[in-house]
């Protein structure tokens, strides 16, 4: 535990965590906030009001090797990684004058092509979760921002919502204060789980095959064409204009598990310019959300296992579909489901029953 310094005590008053991380969520600054309790300090770097890092003074490499265990059950080869280097890793990092040691010991799993970014900003936010959970319990605290950090030299792999953290640690509490679930609540968890972890792997895959697309893109820029615009026949012209008529195609992705709205959502749209691609199975969404990139999602928010609330807040936690425009389709106009729609980033509202002119309407206002 680092020990803290005396003059800290005599600053300590009543603290109430929830305004302390709305107070940090509503900072534009990018800087450190420094929170002391009698027993414990955390460490939160924010960039423009949003989390890149958490540490923790109480025994934070024990909870980034825990969580690293957990990573290595998903990505080949890190364990071996983990048991060779990480006892290396860490005496070397256990000088006290280091500010967050641990967070250097995931730059250097990333530079040495152990996890991806991807992956780390993974790792990052499930540690975000442990430590947050005791910095919502205390009571007595102090707390100062310091607009100069560490991590400034250093790469960023996240960028994370501190309401989203704050409502999966409440999410967390309830369910280990909960009663034992039954067989079928169970079940759900288990289902739930099975998602999140395949939307992990798909993210990894997904990172990956990005990658080499922008590899093999330069590489056909740099090479040459071997055919003379004046020898271009009219077949090899077709060819080359067909793809950017498919490009000129909106693709649009319709989550609901009425089969009577999916196919209204088909009926009401031009198949000349946008592609539906219907999903029914909320657990399956992410998944294929992530194989298909639309340029726009049409979610309802009333679903069994995995509602729409769910699947936009997971969504927006995904770098690549932070911005894509995510419509909430639900019959509920009250004021409390629009701000539940709000507080999960979603784009628009649109109101069932709707006509074809309510659908349009709402997609060309959000479409680019």
């Amino acid at each position: 535990m680092t020990t803290l310094p005396i003059g800290r005590y005599r600053f300590f008053q009543k603290i109430q965590p929830l305004f302390l991380l709305n107070k940090m969520a509503s900072n534009p600054n990018t800087g450190c906030w420094q929170v002391y309790s009698p027993s414990a300090s955390w460490l939160i770097y924010m960039e423009k009001g949003k989390l890149v890092y958490i540490s923790y003074s109480e025994q934070m490499f024990d909870i980034l090797h825990r969580n690293l265990q957990q990573l290595s059950e998903q990505v080949p080869n890190l364990r071996s990684a983990i048991d060779k280097h990480f006892q290396s890793l860490l005496e070397l990092n256990s000088n006290q004058s280091i500010e967050s040691p641990e967070y250097r010991v995931i730059c250097w799993l990333v530079n040495q092509n152990h996890i991806t970014s991807a992956e780390a900003g993974m790792l990052i936010e499930q540690l975000a979760l442990d430590v947050l959970e005791p910095l919502l319990s205390i009571e007595d605290g102090s707390y100062e921002f310091i607009p100069e950090t560490c991590l400034n030299d250093l790469p960023i792999f996240c960028h994370l919502d501190l309401r989203v953290l704050f409502e999966e640690c409440q999410d967390r509490k309830k369910q280990r204060n909960a009663k034992p679930a039954s067989a079928q609540q169970q079940c759900i968890q288990y289902i739930k789980a099975k998602a999140r972890k395949y939307q992990a792997k798909i993210e990894r895959k997904f990172v990956r095959q990005e990658s080499n697309e922008v590899n093999n893109d330069e590489r056909q820029f740099l090479i040459p064409s071997n055919t003379a615009p004046e020898t271009e026949n009219d077949n090899t012209k077709q060819e080359t204009f067909q793809p950017s008529t498919e490009n000129r195609l909106y693709k649009v992705v319709c989550i609901d598990d009425s089969p009577v709205v999916v196919n209204a959502v088909k009926n009401f749209l031009d198949q000349q310019i946008f592609t539906v691609t219907g999903i029914s199975d909320p657990l399956k969404a992410l998944m294929q959300i992530i194989r298909i990139k639309p340029d726009i999602i049409l979610l309802d928010i009333e679903m069994p296992n995995l509602d729409g609330y769910e699947i936009c807040s997971l969504l927006r936690k995904h770098s690549y579909f932070q911005n894509t425009p995510v419509i909430m389709v639900t019959g509920r106009t009250g004021f409390i489901d629009k701000a539940k729609a709000k507080m999960v980033k979603s784009t628009g509202y649109l109101t069932k029953p709707f006509s074809q002119v309510d659908l349009l309407k709402i997609i060309f206002q959000n479409i680019k």
